[in-house]
């Protein structure tokens, strides 16, 4: 007779195990809760948005003020996170959010900045170039310098999360595929292509997927593919963690982002297009092609020329904006058992820690202290 080591019952289960994921069975098994995260792939895996070594960490935040303190709060929590696992996660480099002098964003991010107190410099573009001699941006352009934004190990970030689960008791099962949910009377039933499980309570995590998974956000998610490039700098010096900070840039070949050479060989972008077909994260093209690079060797031959060498590496990630760029975080409308968090436009992964931390509190307490104001779910959700 075969005996099955699977359980089937648990207090919370999570639905993906990516960057927000990985945080929220973290932090409900350092609660004590007995939870079961699911992921479809590997735990980290390069099928989604939590992948490529590093992803921006910024307190700078044009989208909102109220973003400020629950970066804040994401901040101090990536550094607990470090001091309990003895991992490096966060490198701070100062951060740069830069653009034409008259951008809106960039007067959001002096806003940002101002309302909540936070340490900042504008400079010219002459004046960052004379400050980080890697930058060659505009002389007119503005740019908003904050010396505590850097970069997250994202890939490590995920693994640390989960290996910290496991020693709190938390379980993760990787490449087991959900059919579906449904919603009980007292908690959910959880299907997947291995087993059948019931829990108390269910966390949406999906990322791309969270669409499939959620009809609530069927209509109000737009995954999109995004490539990102690795070139070799022909003066490496201007691009260490010590010597550039990170950025986002408002130039005339458009938006980009970019880091200093760490973790893997290479000075790393990525370009934002201001529009981008909706993909199915099931069938889309993850290989990155020749146009894709030169689209994307505009940003170093005008403005990153000491970085502009051979290409090292290219690779493609899914970017799943929401209906207002504002994530969503919530608990469901009709089932306040089930929380979701989706839609993080690009610019999510900072948040990761934080993130865990709300959706803990969702399953434990049935809300949060966090300001997440802006990112529950409003009238016009509620009806799609």
């Amino acid at each position: 007779m075969v005996v099955s080591m699977t359980r089937d019952s648990y207090d919370v289960i999570v639905l993906g195990v990516g960057g927000m994921g990985s945080s929220a069975v973290y932090h409900l098994a350092k609660r004590g809760v007995d939870v079961l995260g699911i992921e479809q792939y590997d735990v980290p895996h390069g099928r989604g948005s939590s992948h490529g070594d590093t992803r921006i960490f910024r307190l700078t935040q044009p989208e909102h003020p109220s973003y400020v303190p629950l970066a804040e709060r994401a901040r101090t929590l990536w550094r607990d996170l470090e001091a309990e696992s003895g991992e490096r996660l966060l490198t701070e480099t100062g951060s740069i959010r830069a653009g034409p002098a008259d951008a809106a964003h960039v007067s959001a991010a002096i806003e940002s900045c101002a309302s909540n107190d936070l340490p900042h410099e504008v400079l010219s573009g002459e004046e960052l170039r004379e400050r980080f001699p890697g930058y060659e941006l505009p002389d007119d352009h503005r740019c908003v310098y904050q010396p505590n934004g850097g970069f997250l190990a994202c890939e490590r970030a995920i693994s640390t999360h989960v290996n910290l689960a496991h020693e709190h008791g938390g379980t993760v099962h990787a490449r087991e595929r959900v059919l579906g949910w449904t919603p009980r009377e007292r908690g959910v039933e959880v299907r997947t292509n291995r087993e059948t499980y019931e829990a108390d309570r269910l966390v949406v995590t999906a990322g791309a997927w969270a669409g499939k998974h959620m009809p609530l956000l069927e209509n109000a998610l737009s995954p999109q593919r995004r490539v990102m490039a690795w070139l070799q700098p022909t003066e490496p010096a201007k691009f260490t963690p010590d010597t550039f900070p990170v950025f986002n840039v408002d130039v005339p070949e458009g938006e980009f982002y970019g880091f200093p050479v760490a973790e893997r060989p290479g000075f790393k972008f990525g370009y934002t297009p201001s529009g981008a077909d909706s993909i199915d994260p099931d069938d889309w093209n993850d290989e990155a092609t020749l146009e894709d690079e030169k689209r994307l060797r505009r940003l170093p031959e005008n403005h990153f020329p000491a970085a502009s060498g051979p290409t090292l590496r290219l690779t493609t990630c899914i970017v799943t904006r929401s209906l207002d760029g504002h994530f969503y975080l919530d608990t469901h409308p009709e089932y306040p058992h089930v929380s979701i968090a989706a839609g993080f436009t690009g610019h999510g992964f900072k948040f990761a820690s934080v993130v865990g931390e709300v959706l803990a509190d969702f399953a434990t307490d049935g809300d949060t202290d966090n300001p997440i104001g802006v990112h529950r779910f409003g009238n016009q959700l509620r009806k799609t």
